[in-house]
């Protein structure tokens, strides 16, 4: 129960040596903690740069069974501290478990918390765990958000040894993108812990406790960016060697000696991936505490996320496979009762029976010879019957004639490319995306391409916002469509594309009144629909309805979107 606590609503742990909940929570069976939590942690060990201040309010006295509005139902106290008390509860009205902060009203810090908890709720974020309430009622602030059963802390994560190369990648890639989005809508983190970074059972990385964690524990930042850009490179720094990269231990990691100084990854263990190391290096670089060789130090989220995808990305290690187990006989194979022959061991090959020898033997062999010579010239026969049967057919079937479309032949009749006349980009609600561009899908040039903006929800698009974004192709005449090809420009999970018949170029038509031609989703930069139903059309709609999450450029931000470079169509 302490793992799985740990890893949904402990967000307030502040050990710097073990997570909370395997510490000193010791939960009776009412849920009430039976020793109080003190303060462990220094700044050094946050690595944050934060300041805190302790609250004076004793934490309400509640128990296992208490119902907060007619609803959530408290099931564990997981943590009691400083004032406040974290509890794994139940949603009654939803039947789902959520995480619940409980402090009171007259908290010094009750209003800050209930601010940020508003704010990081509005955010909306999936990256983030989600604020779901933020209440005052009876003398009591309480603020409920998600639980998530199946996911893991990165303390427990390292716990077993450092992260392979391709998961440090994924965490710093997602943590920073993140971070990024949430700092350009004015909320900052400053308590980005091991604790605080979570990876679900789909590999995607979370964070919990965005502001609220910071106003429960009365943190502030003169340099907000600043303190969660060094936090991040804290987590890669430990996602690499399994170190905490400061002169004291926190959060189940060793620190590093005392009196070297803040040294590179791959300097405190062999074969760490150099650019992930210096990118560590570049968050962390503070107080003139660089490595030799690192480039421009990263002073907030944003930069950060530019100098990772200025990187070569790091792919995936190849998946591997065991060999099958040495095929080894059954009981049923090797004869009942027989013991199985011993692996190595040369087994003796019995002889063959003798053959019949007797006269009635003899008379046995001569039948079954006759049999055979009957059967083969009777098969001869039929064989030279059918050949001459096919003969006459094929000379038959060389008097048909063939109209024009090929009928009676048995050739199939060959694609042909359709030009692509013009285009326009289709409006369903909202803004355009690049009506300008759209000419760029189909010049042939494979560097060109049409984008669409970054959205914060996906990868399904959502209809009530925006359905979906796309392009309607002018083919000059009414053509029957048998393919298409697409080039898009961000792979990921995933892009969904459909084709549909229409009667022109205009938005004004809604999609549900189109011909629908077929349909794909692809996690690859490239897509290819072959259409089971021939339309005949002169208008064909690209509609996607589905994009992959990618890194911001100069064009947008990071977010959920998708390019289509090259769009061929043939009939």
């Amino acid at each position: 129960m302490a793992e799985r606590s740990t890893a949904a609503v402990d967000v307030a742990d502040n050990s710097g040596d073990e997570p909370l909940t395997a510490k000193a929570d010791q939960s009776t069976s009412d849920g009430v903690a039976q020793n109080r939590e003190r303060e462990t942690d220094s700044e050094e060990a946050q690595g944050s740069g934060g300041t805190e201040s302790p609250g004076k309010a004793s934490p309400p006295e509640l128990h296992s069974g208490h119902k907060l509005a007619r609803r959530y139902r408290l099931e564990e106290c997981v943590t009691r501290l400083d004032g406040f008390s974290s509890w794994r509860a139940v949603d009654e009205k939803l039947r789902r478990a959520v995480g619940v902060h409980l402090l009171p009203a007259d908290h010094p810090r009750a209003r800050s918390v209930l601010a940020a908890a508003r704010s990081s709720a509005l955010l909306g974020d999936p990256r983030f765990v989600q604020v779901l309430d933020a209440v005052e009622e009876n003398d009591l602030v309480y603020v409920v958000h998600e639980w998530l059963p199946d996911a893991t802390e990165l303390t427990a994560l390292l716990a077993s040894g450092p992260l392979e190369v391709h998961e440090a990648y994924q965490m710093v890639s997602q943590v920073s993108q993140a971070m990024a989005a949430a700092h350009r809508e004015g909320l900052a983190h400053l308590r980005l812990t091991p604790s605080a970074v979570l990876r679900t059972s789909s590999g995607q990385w979370r964070i919990r406790g965005l502001a609220v964690n910071a106003a429960l524990r009365g943190i502030s930042s003169d340099t907000p960016q600043r303190t969660d850009t060094e936090a991040i490179g804290a987590l890669l720094y430990a996602a690499l060697t399994q170190r905490w990269p400061y002169d004291n231990d926190a959060y189940g990691l060793s620190g590093l000696p005392k009196g070297v100084g803040l040294i590179a990854p791959d300097q405190v263990r062999a074969g760490v991936h150099r650019g992930l190391s210096e990118l560590a290096m570049r968050a962390l670089a503070n107080d003139g505490a660089t490595a030799s060789r690192h480039e421009t130090p990263c002073t907030t989220p944003e930069e950060l996320v530019k100098a990772i995808a200025e990187m070569p990305r790091i792919r995936p290690p190849e998946p591997t496979f065991t060999a099958p187990p040495e095929y080894q006989r059954t009981s049923y194979q090797q004869g009942y009762g027989r013991p199985a022959p011993h692996m190595g061991a040369t087994q003796p090959v019995s002889a063959p029976p003798p053959p019949l020898q007797s006269r009635t033997g003899k008379a046995l062999k001569w039948a079954v010879s006759a049999l055979l010579i009957a059967a083969l010239g009777l098969g001869s026969w039929q064989l030279a019957d059918a050949l001459m049967d096919h003969k006459k057919s094929d000379g038959t079937q060389k008097t048909k004639t063939t109209d024009g479309n090929g009928k009676g032949t048995d050739k199939t009749k060959p694609v042909k490319p359709i030009a692509i006349k013009g285009a326009q980009e289709y409006v369903a609600k909202g803004d355009a995306q690049a009506p300008g561009d759209v000419d760029k899908t189909y010049d042939g040039d494979s560097s060109t391409y049409w984008r669409s903006k970054s959205f914060v929800d996906g990868p399904e698009m959502k209809p009530a916002f925006k359905p979906g974004v796309g392009i309607v192709y002018d083919l000059g005449s009414q053509q029957t469509v048998t393919a298409a090809s697409i080039g898009l420009r961000y792979p990921g999970d995933h892009t969904t594309i459909t084709l549909y018949g229409t009667d022109s170029t205009s938005s004004a038509t809604p999609v549900d009144s189109m011909t629908k031609i077929g349909t794909i989703t692809t996690s690859g930069t490239s897509a290819k629909i072959t259409v089971s139903k021939k339309v005949k059309t002169q208008y064909v709609l690209l509609w996607i309805t589905a994009m992959p999450y990618a890194s911001g450029d100069q064009y947008s931000g990071a977010g959920y979107k998708q390019a289509i470079t090259d769009v061929k169509f043939t009939g």
